[in-house]
């Protein structure tokens, strides 16, 4: 992938386009706009980072620039070389932000299928190599603030998605499954809601921990591997910030839970030792960071959790988030 300076300039490669059509993606959940363009007979995908269409956005109050400023700020081109973000070309359309990726379809995970082993821990290895190469970054440019990025997912946004006429139905859901989480496990709620309130201790916990720049969304959507290996890492545009690493592990669990090939324990201990491998030292503030970031997991994550209802995977989360607790 061309550095920004060297890039081709996105509206001349929209103005070459032999084809340009609205392309609505199965898996989508944002309401996002996207357009399949072919330009030179190679195939793309212009995504529009708009909060008009985009409830994500409205939720994480981004205007729309997040994701541009990752390609202008040069941090998508300083990714590892494991990591294939995809992205062509950013600019803004007023205040528009516009996203040109390599139709990279074909390489994507199959939809519902469990992840094989080889892959997964490809994943996890690539994570770690994401985050080590960023390791002590500090967020200048202006993406996802930690605060905001815990309560994305809150009843405030269920309700005011819902005050506003919102179509989108994550949202809807989102408002079931937080009036369910008090008899799901009575002791979830009792961590959970009052964090979704008044955030500042799970903040300021996470703020003394390592940060790194984070991804946001590593859930199978977005996940896809080439043929020789590397990993396709789309969509930057949800989340993207400054945050602990265990924000990345920890979102990939819960999103993906019922296709790893490794409990979750396993998949914890499969990515302590890949960031060890990458160059970090893990010692005197993984435990901290590790239980902080699974109960931030699910102040986000909640709500999904209890929409499931009792069972293994809600009792493995409450019993984190316990362990959570005692660190704020």
């Amino acid at each position: 992938m061309s550095p920004p300076e060297t890039a081709p300039c996105l509206d001349d490669l929209l103005e070459a386009a032999s084809s340009r059509r609205p392309w609505v993606p199965e898996d989508t959940k944002s309401g996002a706009r996207f357009e399949r363009v072919v330009i030179d007979g190679e195939r793309y995908v212009l995504k529009y980072q708009d909060p008009r269409d985009d409830w994500l956005l409205r939720a994480t109050g981004d205007p729309g620039e997040r994701y541009v400023r990752l390609w202008t700020d040069g941090l998508l081109g300083r990714m590892p070389d494991v990591i294939d973000p995809a992205v062509v070309a950013c600019s803004f359309d007023g205040a528009v932000g516009r996203v040109l990726l390599r139709d990279v379809t074909t390489h994507l995970l199959p939809p519902g299928r469990p992840f094989p082993t080889e892959q997964h821990l490809r994943f996890v290895d690539h994570m770690a190599a994401m985050h080590a190469a960023f390791w002590g970054w500090r967020d200048e440019v202006g993406l996802t603030p930690l605060a905001i990025r815990y309560l994305m997912f809150s009843p405030a946004v269920a309700k005011a998605e819902a005050v506003q006429g919102s179509e989108a139905v994550v949202p809807k859901v989102m408002a079931q499954g937080w009036d369910k989480l008090p008899a799901a496990s009575t002791r979830l709620a009792e961590l959970v809601l009052p964090l979704l309130d008044d955030l500042t201790p799970l903040v300021a916990a996470l703020g003394a921990v390592p940060h790194t720049l984070v991804h946001g969304d590593w859930k199978a959507a977005n996940l896809g591997s080439h043929p020789d290996g590397r990993t396709v890492l789309l969509d930057f545009g949800e989340v993207p910030g400054e945050a602990s690493p265990i924000a990345d592990l920890s979102w990939y669990l819960a999103l993906n839970a019922d296709l790893l090939p490794e409990t979750k324990d396993q998949a914890i201990a499969s990515y302590r030792a890949a960031l060890q491998r990458h160059g970090i030292d893990t010692a005197g503030w993984w435990d901290a960071a590790v239980a902080l970031e699974l109960l931030a997991t699910m102040v986000q994550f909640g709500w999904e959790k209890a929409l499931g209802g009792p069972g293994p995977e809600l009792a493995w989360w409450e019993a984190r988030a316990v362990e959570g607790a005692q660190w704020l």
